[in-house]
């Protein structure tokens, strides 16, 4: 493997977030009854025309100026031919030598925090195909149109990826990118954000592209690392073995963690792209580009900047915290409530939050843990009401209750001991209590500190003021 260098290329189709099709007025909907979304436009039929959703136009125009690409004032539809069962027309509507948006770039953070540009060759218009049904339907195909004419912008980039591990960086960035712009919801499981991987291998050194095969719809971020490692693997002992990879379309099992040929690769020539004579090219000019340019939101580069310099985050938080619109937003809501701490809002939204929605497969806008109930929790342990250690006590009667941080903290009198007297009382029973310990820390062992630290919290229900109780210790242990 270390003689070889893996080249990938992604295309990423984004369901656009119109609520009609692209080419005509019937619903995007997710869920309706198989064909109950298809009109005659959709189904191909004879003397239907098709006429340009316009918000399909200006959300693939807001991806490309968020990505500091070239929006094309004049582009062209394409016919895109060849026959498939849910393709009612014999042919797509596509985008093909002009595409709306060209030569764009991504930046990407790898695993060790460098940075790494992938470029975004273009992104076009098309529609969807509809779907096959195979489940529940033995011997026999369904085809359900009501996928057919969904609007899609397709996201091409340059072979710049050099391992699976970039590529999901990459499918990961552009995925947080469409939900910012709110022109995707990208809901992989529904299929509204799916990608076909190009992945060829060559040895190291070398400068001419190995043979690709495209990997088709792929629509997980585990899948896509899954199948092009085995993807790449598979490749490498094809050449070893003496043979040659052949230019081909594959599938990846899930379930087999493999990919399979599904046909011979076609070429642009066989596609036999023509304009399409039913639609007129798109013509678009400075000041309809200007004004989508003033609807573009923060973007998740800048805001990450912002956070780092606003909350003194690091590189890193300041990331994770953007790597959603919705959970950095939640994010500043905790932040302005706990002003003086937004580290401590930091850590907490990214650790005890983080780990308890994953844990019930919740979204951070779910509304089960509102930021205001967060922040109430993070006052008490910043006006140290609370100890960070009872707070996680009391974050999960929160998360269980959906009460308030005061309301059990008082129903479970866990309000932290800084009464400096209560706190020597205790150190003073535990010192008597343990006589062989204390002589044994005065003979210098040093160690049976944290016993003592231990046993005192133990005494107090883990309620006396950590910093009191180490300070007091700290004056009472040597005698």
């Amino acid at each position: 493997m270390s003689e070889w260098e893996t080249v990938i290329g992604l295309e990423i189709h984004a369901q656009l977030a119109t609520k009609s099709k692209i080419f005509s007025g019937s619903a995007t909907a997710y869920g309706a009854p198989p064909n109950a979304q298809a009109n005659l436009v959709d189904l191909g039929y004879p003397g239907v025309l098709p006429v340009l959703n316009g918000e399909a136009v200006r959300m693939a125009v807001k991806f490309g100026l968020s990505v500091g690409a070239q929006i094309s004032r004049h582009s062209v539809f394409a016919r895109k031919n060849y026959f498939y069962p849910d393709l009612p027309k014999g042919y797509q509507i596509s985008q093909y030598e002009l595409p709306i948006v060209a030569k764009g770039s991504i930046e990407i953070v790898l695993d060790d925090g460098a940075k790494k540009v992938i470029g975004v060759t273009r992104a076009h218009l098309e529609e969807d195909a509809g779907k096959s049904l195979h489940e529940g339907l033995p011997g026999v195909s369904g085809i359900d149109l009501n996928r057919a004419g969904t609007p899609l912008v397709e996201i091409v980039s340059e072979p710049d990826m050099r391992s699976a591990k970039e590529a999901v960086a990459y499918m990961k960035k552009v995925h947080t990118l469409v939900r910012y712009l709110e022109i995707c919801d990208g809901n992989m499981q529904e299929g509204s954000f799916r990608c076909d991987a190009n992945v060829s291998v060559r040895k190291k050194g070398a400068e001419k592209y190995g043979t690709r095969a495209e990997i088709k719809n792929l629509n997980s971020f585990r899948f896509v690392e899954k199948a092009i490692n085995y993807e790449v693997a598979r490749q490498i002992d094809v050449i070893e073995s003496g043979g040659k990879v052949v230019q081909e379309t594959r599938l990846y099992d899930p379930d087999k963690g493999e990919t399979r040929s599904m046909r011979s690769k076609e070429e642009a020539n066989d596609y036999r792209y023509f304009p399409d004579p039913d639609l007129l090219p798109v013509e678009l000019d400075d000041a309809f580009i200007a004004n989508i340019r003033t609807t573009l939101p923060e973007l998740p580069d800048q805001k990450a900047v912002r956070f780092s310099s606003q909350y003194g985050l690091s590189e890193y938080d300041a990331g994770v915290l953007t790597a959603s619109r919705e959970l950095a937003d939640y994010y500043e809501a905790v932040a302005r409530e706990v002003p003086k701490e937004p580290k401590l809002a930091a850590n907490w939204v990214m650790g005890e939050l983080a780990a308890a929605l994953n844990k019930e497969g919740l979204e951070v806008d779910s509304g089960k843990l509102p930021a205001a109930r967060l922040a109430g929790l993070l006052k008490r342990i910043a006006d140290q009401t609370i100890s960070g250690k009872i707070a996680k006590e009391v974050f999960e009667a929160m998360w269980a209750s959906g009460a308030e941080a005061d309301a059990i903290i008082a129903e479970k009198g866990l309000k932290q001991i800084t009464d400096t007297s209560a706190i020597e009382k205790a150190i003073d029973e535990v010192m008597a209590k343990n006589p062989g310990q204390l002589a044994d820390f005065r003979a210098g062992k040093d160690k049976l500190f944290g016993f003592f630290v231990g046993q005192v919290m133990k005494a107090t229900g883990g309620k006396a003021n950590p910093a009191q109780l180490n300070e007091l210790l700290k004056k009472k242990l040597p005698g």
